[in-house]
């Protein structure tokens, strides 16, 4: 008798894709794989039901899902609604870092385990880092989009425009996880040292690569600041109007990694002024970006629209992650990545 599984992918880890890898994670145990495509990226995810981030809607997952006792998926919601009308689900697998297109409570009660893809961008996010991090300190953008407007500015050879090198400098990094990590090594290779803020970190993780100070001194030190935190309640506009005063005149910096972190409209203001010389920015406090927002023509910014976990790497690392979660669970092996353990509990 075979396993139902419901692969529910989008334009970037498509259905086909979730099914491949998990009939690999599967080997002889028959399946039946059943497929649904979501638009996002063509279309915003949004909340669902409860949930923040997820796409499609509860009636079109209850009605995929009827029979299924598996699901991989990377933004396919799970409600309380959706729980109540699928019992045969015993598996739920999103492939984003984290379950946020869930109702943990909801699958705990339900008895359902949720598993997710944890690093699965890492290395894209870092590679894009700093990729926005060489762009600014050379001025990328704002010489960019003066060739496309036909303009050629002998000036960005000014001693004032011309940029900086990263060999030699220093730069601050706050957050020192799977991200954040990365980003130092490379850095160190390009011969810039590093400073870094993470009061969870390890000593023994920044031997030989950077070294460890207070927020306050990292950014009196640093040519480049670039934010590699978490949203949490003691991280939510932690770089505001009082900490960008604090940096060095004429320092950059970046955001790969949450909006929710920075003061946008400071940093506007900062660069307007020249005591930032330039800015990089894959994420930001609305999207997509308003038509109206300062970030626009504010000088010395390079500005991507939230694709730094994005590339064709990640959709197979994602999809092979949370495929091997479905073949543990058809051998009865514990899972590596649930997100609701205690679900087990009393089992």
């Amino acid at each position: 008798m075979s396993t139902t599984v419901l692969a529910a992918g989008n334009h970037f880890i498509r259905p086909g894709l979730f099914a491949e890898a998990v009939r690999a994670a599967a080997g002889d145990t028959p399946l039946d794989i059943r497929e649904l495509r979501y638009d996002w990226p063509h279309t915003p995810f949004g909340p669902v039901g409860e949930v923040i981030e997820a796409s499609g809607t509860e009636d079109e997952m209850i009605e995929a899902l009827r029979g299924v006792e598996i699901c991989v998926t990377e933004h396919g919601p799970l409600t309380e609604r959706i729980l109540a009308h699928c019992p045969d689900l015993k598996l739920f697998c999103t492939s984003r870092g984290g379950p946020v297109n869930v109702n943990l409570a909801a699958a705990t009660r339900h008895g359902v385990p949720v598993c997710h893809a944890p690093g699965r961008n890492a290395t894209a996010t870092a590679e894009h880092t700093l990729t926005l991090m060489l762009a600014a300190a050379r001025g990328v953008g704002d010489t960019h989009t003066d060739l496309r407007r036909g303009v050629w500015r002998g000036d960005y050879y000014d001693y004032d425009r011309c940029g900086i090198e990263i060999d030699g400098a220093t730069v601050g990094l706050v957050g020192y996880g799977a991200i954040g990590s990365r980003v130092a090594k490379v850095l160190v290779a390009l011969g810039a040292h590093v400073l870094v803020h993470d009061p969870y970190v390890r000593p023994e993780a920044l031997a030989g690569i950077a070294e460890q100070v207070t927020l306050d001194e990292l950014l009196g030190r640093s040519r480049i600041v670039s934010l590699h935190a978490r949203v949490t309640d003691e991280t939510r506009g932690m770089i505001g109007r009082k900490q960008i005063a604090a940096m060095r005149r004429g320092a950059i910096l970046v955001n790969c990694a949450r909006g929710a972190l920075l003061d946008y409209d400071a940093v506007c203001d900062a660069l307007e002024a020249g005591q930032l010389a330039g800015a990089a920015f894959d994420v930001f406090p609305e999207e997509p970006l308003p038509a109206g927002s300062r970030l626009l023509t504010a000088p010395g910014v390079v500005l991507t629209p939230h694709i730094a976990g994005g590339s064709q790497e990640v959709a197979h690392k994602a999809a092979r992650i949370v495929a091997e979660e479905v073949g543990r669970h058809l051998r009865g092996e514990p899972l590596v990545h649930c997100a609701n353990p205690e679900v087990f509990q009393g089992s």
